[in-house]
């Protein structure tokens, strides 16, 4: 039982502390839930990648899969009832804070929409946001993403540089894209 406390408390840090959307709260949900090791830094890194495939944010999405997990690794033998309920705990608790503070947030904003203050407030939280997705960035550039062998990292770049190549200079929807990168990847390794 003393797991679910563990994820609850992870994940209401993670609700309060991750501004700036999935992206942003990546190296905060990596702390939380990789450092304890609840999971493995590839099975992070496949949560991230399946996250991207599924509906949804990527910070409920890892919620969801790690209240299951957790509790799962925790408990050898325990009945898969309580990953789902871990699933439930985790999935409620890390959307709680985003909700409690969008509704005070909606109304205190409302009410001093035209303040210098609160204009102030969001331009000095836009250099934050970009710092946080830049950090995401470079979470998600490790070997598990890139392999180890310099040939590995050398491909996975020039696909990379090759998707968003065509994204930008192509009419074609990104869906393609990632379609082909995909089949190449498969095709290489």
């Amino acid at each position: 039982m003393g797991i679910y406390l563990k994820l609850i408390w992870s994940y209401l840090k993670i609700g309060f502390f991750g501004f700036g959307g999935g992206y942003a709260m990546l190296a905060l949900i990596e702390n939380e839930i990789v450092t304890p090791g609840w999971i493995t830094e590839k099975t992070f890194t496949d949560i991230v990648a399946i996250s991207q495939m599924t509906p949804g944010p990527i910070g409920i999405n890892s919620a969801t899969y790690i209240g299951y997990a957790a509790p799962m690794q925790a408990m050898p033998g325990a009945s898969p009832l309580w990953g789902i309920l871990g699933s439930v705990i985790c999935t409620l608790v890390v959307v709680l804070p985003s909700f409690l503070l969008v509704i005070y947030a909606g109304h205190f904003v409302r009410r001093h929409r035209d303040s210098e203050v609160i204009e102030g407030i969001f331009r000095g939280l836009r250099p934050v946001v970009i710092g946080l997705i830049a950090s995401a960035a470079l979470i998600l550039m490790n070997g598990e993403n890139f392999g180890y062998v310099p040939r590995d990292i050398a491909v996975s770049i020039a696909i990379a540089v090759a998707a968003l190549a065509v994204n930008l200079f192509t009419k074609l929807h990104p869906i393609f894209i990632i379609c082909a990168a995909g089949v190449a990847g498969f095709i290489l390794f």
